[in-house]
């Protein structure tokens, strides 16, 4: 009987091709980078699955016509997915959810951390050999412990991070749709009904919504404008929450003192953006859930989504099962 198809978009992770291998004929875009969309357009038409990475768009102009049966997204987020044509066409979409949020609250504090104290720009100096004497002032920084952080959404990974603050004696409030009364007392949070109070009272403002149209640019200058001049902003969530030309014009005139992206618009950064030379900005590559053990448990997570889907089976998370 012929084995049904599967194409992945990334060899990233190992041991998710080789469980598929062991179900499915699997071909594996052998670059590092994304493959072109006329590729995958044309491994869609011939295979009935597909494991993709969040820069990997699927549209209609992919799945209109596909043989897909599945679409599984190496990642939470579903940006990159439009999960609506998806379930029009009968396609099942997955993600990896659950295995994720500590690993990204771990990173959230670390920017914090970082940001706060100057640690990027410290050793930054170091490396260039301007360390002559002891002299702390050019590396003067500001304090975590007992300051105000400010959740912007509150999933798992803002939940995670809310327990973080806890162990830095931090006052925690969190802005979202839905009210958590159970996990307020519990985790020694505080709802705010509305983002500009929240902004304005905050002393660390960290971004944890889903990109889709009501959250693009959730961040902008109005809201940029409500925060303290002495706030930091942290963003793990997606690029496109925040005004990238808001935010330069903030950090620029002082609008606030800072800010910490592992999530960028456009994705990569320019090399010639202006936020890569601030001091008062740190970005890194997106990478909030790249540690060892959570890496290959997404992967292997998406690989149990297509499995599960092609045999028929509940799929460890389907986003769309009315698909």
């Amino acid at each position: 009987m012929t084995r049904e198809r599967v194409y992945v978009t990334r060899g990233r992770v190992p041991e998710a091709i080789e469980l598929l291998r062991t179900h499915f004929d699997v071909e594996v875009w052998p670059e590092p980078s994304a493959p072109p969309r006329d590729v995958v357009t044309r491994k869609a038409a011939e295979c009935q699955a597909i494991l993709t990475e969040i820069d990997d768009t699927m549209d209609a102009g992919v799945m209109e016509g596909s043989a897909l049966k599945i679409v599984s997204n190496r990642a939470i987020g579903l940006d990159n997915i439009d999960v609506q044509t998806a379930t029009r066409l009968g396609i099942l979409v997955g993600n990896t959810p659950g295995v994720l949020h500590e690993s990204c609250a771990d990173f959230t504090f670390a920017l914090v951390l970082g940001v706060a104290r100057r640690v990027p720009y410290s050793y930054e100096r170091v490396r260039a050999r301007e360390w002559k004497i002891f002299d702390q002032t050019p590396y003067i920084g500001v304090d975590v412990y007992g300051k105000t952080l400010g959740l912007v959404g509150f999933g798992q990974i803002a939940q995670a991070v809310a327990r973080r603050a806890s162990g830095f004696d931090m006052t925690v409030l969190y802005h979202s749709r839905t009210r958590r009364p159970q996990l307020e007392g519990k985790l020694g949070v505080r709802w705010v009904p509305d983002l500009p109070s929240l902004l304005r009272d905050s002393d660390f403002v960290s971004v944890h919504v889903p990109l889709g149209d009501e959250t693009r640019h959730i961040i902008g200058e109005r809201e940029l404008g409500a925060m303290k001049r002495s706030a930091i902003l942290i963003n793990t969530s997606r690029g496109g929450t925040v005004d990238p030309d808001a935010l330069r014009r903030a950090l620029s005139d002082g609008t606030i003192a800072g800010a910490a992206l592992d999530v960028t618009d456009p994705q990569p950064i320019p090399a010639d953006d202006p936020l890569l030379s601030m001091d008062n900005v740190v970005v890194t590559p997106h990478i909030a859930s790249a540690s060892s053990a959570t890496f290959r448990a997404m992967g292997l997570m998406a690989a149990e989504n297509i499995i599960a889907a092609l045999n028929g089976t509940p799929m460890p998370s389907c986003v769309n099962p009315d698909a």
